[in-house]
């Protein structure tokens, strides 16, 4: 296969850590890779990595407007044709305190980004496998194991997270009948910018601030791309993936 010809998948947060990271996987291994974020550069840079392909789509945008997803989705239906794979991935999280002190505005960020933003991005890609020829395409969500255990003061974080869940399993059903696969991943502990202090210190449960053990986001990069080689016929519902030490087993 070469890259003229490869598949193609949408990456949401394409511009830094797991979306980085996971876009550069499927660069290197032939497919055509749409990178959404919005920063143009910092899509740029992804793009520049070692060992890449050249067929990338910049696609500057905020997954939570509506118009700018539209444009997105409209630009690669234009240019490529057809999409194969969206890993939505996109998400963000307020800082960590109780849910009396965190600000309003905080709170409709996260709903903002990672439902409303989830969403839209998932609305758009199912219509877009829905009508080309062939038929079909695979939604990979991106949870969290926040979506089965809290940690302290992540009331708007774990909120989404719970419900990436249910958008997961209706997109699993309603995607059926058009031969659309939807699963999630649920990380814990990729190693990447956003969870660099992980390895100094993490408040727990009982109020101690410990390390935990991480992992390189390159496996999860790789537990996507066994979820998007699957043929349509066969469909993860969830996959976990974490530092085997974490402490997330017993956690809740």
């Amino acid at each position: 296969m070469t890259s003229a010809d490869g598949p193609v998948i949408l990456v949401t947060g394409a511009g830094a850590g797991i979306g980085r990271v996971t876009a550069r996987y499927f660069l290197a291994r032939g497919w055509r890779v749409a990178l959404m974020g919005r920063r143009a550069e910092t899509l740029r840079e992804t793009a520049a990595g070692p060992d890449l392909g050249p067929d990338v789509l910049i696609l500057p945008a905020d997954v939570g407007n509506p118009a700018e997803v539209a444009q997105a989705f409209d630009r690669i239906a234009a240019e490529w044709g057809r999409l194969d794979v969206l890993f939505n991935n996109a998400g963000i999280a307020a800082k960590a305190a109780p849910i009396d002190e965190i600000p309003v505005e905080d709170w409709l960020a996260v709903m903002q980004t990672n439902i409303s933003g989830m969403y839209l991005c998932a609305r758009a890609a199912f219509h877009q496998m829905r009508h080309q020829m062939p038929q079909g395409g695979r939604i990979i969500n991106n949870g969290s194991v926040s979506a089965h255990a809290p940690r302290p003061g992540s009331a708007p974080y774990t909120t989404t997270k719970h419900a990436v869940t249910g958008l997961t399993k209706t997109l699993a059903l309603d995607g059926r009948a058009f031969n659309i696969a939807c699963g999630q991943i649920d990380i814990g502990n990729a190693l990447t910018d956003m969870t660099q202090g992980f390895t100094q210190g993490v408040r727990q449960a009982d109020g101690a601030v410990k390390p935990e053990p991480t992992m390189p986001a390159e496996e999860v990069a790789a537990a996507v791309w066994h979820m998007a080689m699957l043929p349509l016929t066969t469909n993860v519902p969830f996959m976990t993936i974490m530092a085997r030490d974490m402490p997330f087993i017993g956690r809740g």
